[in-house]
């Protein structure tokens, strides 16, 4: 039986740390994640394919910023849009390619797709998500003064821009990628999270925000009917005090568990923290499983051989 799956990559999978990022690289990047979803693919899954972005929308601004002198500036939610157009149609054509390879009749296509978030969310008071490049205390005050932005020092490496992270509320594309779906197409949506957007009398408007990767793939998921959630990431399993020297590697976890665990402070804020918290919301919210593991591992994951596996 076919189940429906969300497959939320890191846009580090597809510029991995140590690159310069280049087109060649990317493409490369995406090929070998894509021949792991196309084989979950040919064993008789529906997939949503979501990604993040943060490298490559880095890569726009900066882009951007270094044109200002004959070109008008982009807006962060532009800069993301942009981003959802270029990564997806390159993960849809090596994906594309790759379902080929392994006999799949069905075609990739990708959904430029906006996200509503609350104008009132807490997080426009209090931006917190660093962005774009690193800069020096002088260049950053300098921004902050003639840009208006909110400049913060990043892990002793530079000084940094940043901005909200709302919380999203509605995939404002779900039914257009269920149908799609229902089609038998295999849609890749929600890049970087989505564009972020707010409502005001009936319209939508883009702020200046970036919305976490895995709480719009979870949100999207349960929109959708998803049985199961899969998250990658660059480890193959989920660990209690990782980084120590003696981490504890996680097989299987419950809701329960999870949360307790990330009460205690295992799951740090800026990595496994929201995946842990997006895969508790997705079961809460209906879902079935959530898979957390790296993309050379979906495979032995989906069964039940590595991975951390949560479930109600």
């Amino acid at each position: 039986m076919s189940r429906l799956a969300v497959v939320a990559i890191g846009g580090n999978s597809i510029t991995k740390a140590g690159q310069r990022g280049t087109i060649p690289e990317q493409f490369a990047n995406a090929r070998e994640t894509s021949r792991h979803i196309a084989g979950m693919i040919a064993r008789g899954h529906d997939v949503v394919v979501t990604h993040g972005n943060g490298p490559q929308v880095g890569n726009i601004l900066l882009r951007a910023e270094l044109a200002t002198t004959v070109l008008p500036p982009l807006p962060l939610d532009t800069c993301g849009a942009d981003s959802q157009g270029g990564m997806g149609y390159m993960i849809q054509q090596v994906l594309g390619d790759e379902l080929r390879l392994a006999s799949v009749d069905k075609v990739a296509v990708t959904v430029v797709t906006q996200v509503v978030v609350d104008s009132d969310d807490p997080a426009f008071a209090k931006p917190t998500k660093p962005i774009g490049p690193f800069y020096t205390q002088e260049e950053a005050e300098r921004k902050e003064m003639e840009e208006g932005w909110n400049v913060v020092e990043d892990a002793n490496r530079g000084w940094r821009r940043v901005v909200p992270s709302p919380m999203p509320k509605r995939v404002v594309e779900a039914p257009a990628i269920k149908a799609l779906l229902e089609a038998g197409c295999v849609v890749i949506s929600v890049g970087g999270g989505g564009i972020p957007v707010v409502e005001e009398n009936g319209s939508l408007r883009g702020v200046e925000a970036v919305i976490d990767k895995d709480h719009a793939s979870r949100l999207l998921a349960n929109d959708i009917g998803a049985e199961l959630l899969l998250i990658t990431t660059d480890i193959e399993q989920v660990a209690l005090n990782f980084g120590s020297e003696n981490p504890t590697w996680l097989r299987e976890l419950t809701v329960e568990s999870a949360r307790r665990y990330y009460d205690e402070g295992h799951f740090a804020a800026g990595s496994m923290g929201p995946k842990i918290l997006a895969g508790i919301a997705f079961l809460e919210g209906g879902g079935e499983e959530v898979i957390i593991t790296n993309p050379a591992s979906i495979g032995r994951a989906l069964d039940g051989e590595t991975g951390t596996r949560i479930t109600r």
